[in-house]
């Protein structure tokens, strides 16, 4: 026979997971994240500048014949005075070239348009100006192929970082490491905050409709307060399993394929090759969803008992706003310390912020990604859940004063007395 405990983190459970919208979220959720990776690439490619037929004078009689049409932009050479031509609706822009624009650039480019141009357009305008006066510039010096010269002598050094502190050598990326430690840090966020409200909405729905008192008759208020959070960190942990055997399915099958397509191709940047090679190690990528999942789960709870206790202590959403500041300000700031974190993982802020519990969940997967000492993970999580216990002892004492108080919004001064009460 299920204990009462037990009965509450079922039903809180199976009531989220058979909801369509759980379904439809865990199915489009990567979908999304896809999505999100693709976007800038497409929309890159499918922004231009806009449509644009460009007058131009030009004083110095060198740069209107050199610039390109390119898409939609057109540059048509006048002898018109700028006058008239502002009057000529033929043109969305003309662009004024001074005598002296090569050996002094600023102060000898006017752009004039019937509207306001695109940062896009600008960008372009711009950038076939540079081209013309450097071009015209290395000319000056007389000097035969000098443009094919700098072509040669430029360089771009692509690093391939191996990592001595491990048993074998092995390839690292930092770019794949700082992109993954983002992803990992941003779905922890996003988990807590809504799973952790969650806990929230449901004791606060549930204490307005009287449920509480009927259900505390026979539950201890303590196990009514864990179920609720377990059975709704189940739903959480469901979902990212989930993804993670989809993650794990690709990393065996597809990623070995793709890192033998890329280096077979030739064209491929050694940096590429050492991420497409990471993604496509089963331990390296086991490795982070284990810590990914242990850090979700303890994460979660930390903060659920902390909104557990403020949808105890108000009877609407609207009273509960001014205190879940203390939840949400400590998420906000280990958001915007791990953005700093993926710069710099082994960092003095970086170490310590990953062994304070209102951090150490984001701050500590911002920097898994990078290969840091397994110890230090462990020494977090150890940190982490030993606080989740003292969490849930102090929400656990709020808890059972707060849901039988009604028409009053505490005080944090209050709560504190609260936690007081034996």
């Amino acid at each position: 026979m299920k204990s009462a405990l037990g009965i509450i983190i079922s039903r809180e459970y199976l009531e989220r997971v058979k909801r369509k919208s759980f379904i439809i979220t865990t199915i489009l959720m990567p979908l999304l994240m896809l999505a999100m990776m693709v976007a800038p690439a497409l929309i890159m490619a499918l922004s231009g500048p806009e449509e644009q037929t460009i007058a131009v004078i030009d004083d110095s009689g060198v740069v209107a014949p050199r610039l390109q049409n390119e898409g939609d932009i057109t540059f048509i050479p006048v002898n018109t005075p700028l006058t008239d031509l502002k009057a000529d609706d033929n043109y969305q822009a003309i662009l004024v070239i001074g005598k002296d624009v090569i050996s002094e650039p600023d102060g000898n480019i006017s752009l004039y348009t019937h509207g306001s141009p695109s940062m896009v357009t600008e960008q372009f305008i711009s950038g076939q100006l540079s081209d013309v006066i450097e071009d015209q510039r290395i000319r000056a010096y007389e000097i035969d192929n000098l443009r094919q010269i700098l072509d040669e002598v430029n360089v771009d050094v692509q690093l391939q970082t191996y990592r001595l502190d491990k048993e074998e050598e092995t390839a690292t990326s930092s770019i794949l490491s700082y992109l993954l430690g983002t992803f990992m840090m941003l779905i922890l966020y996003m988990f807590i905050m809504l799973y952790g409200q969650m806990v929230m909405t449901s004791i606060i729905e549930e204490k307005n409709n009287r449920v509480l008192e009927l259900v505390v008759s026979s539950v201890k208020p303590t196990d009514l307060m864990m179920g609720k959070i377990l059975g709704i960190g189940a739903v959480a942990v469901t979902q990212i399993l989930i993804w993670a055997v989809l993650l794990i399915g690709c990393s065996i099958w597809i990623m070995p394929l793709l890192s033998t397509s890329v280096a077979q191709s030739g064209t491929a940047d050694p940096a590429m090759i050492q991420a497409v090679a990471q993604l496509a190690d089963p331990s390296f990528m086991g490795q982070l969803l284990i810590f990914m999942v242990l850090f979700l789960i303890g994460g979660y709870l930390f903060y659920s008992s902390i909104y557990a206790a403020i949808g105890s202590a108000v009877d609407n959403i609207q009273d509960a706003s001014q205190l879940t500041s203390l939840a949400i300000v400590p998420i906000i700031l280990a958001l915007i310390i791990s953005m700093s974190v993926v710069q710099d993982p082994n960092s003095a802020l970086a170490m310590w912020t990953s062994y304070i519990p209102f951090t150490s969940p984001m701050v500590m997967m911002a920097r898994v990604p990078f290969g840091i000492p397994v110890w230090q993970s462990i020494v977090s999580l150890v940190i982490l859940y030993v606080s989740f216990v003292g969490m849930i002892w102090l929400a656990a004492k709020i808890y059972r004063v707060g849901i039988f108080m009604y028409g009053k919004k505490p005080t944090v001064a209050e709560l504190i007395r609260w936690t007081r009460y034996k």
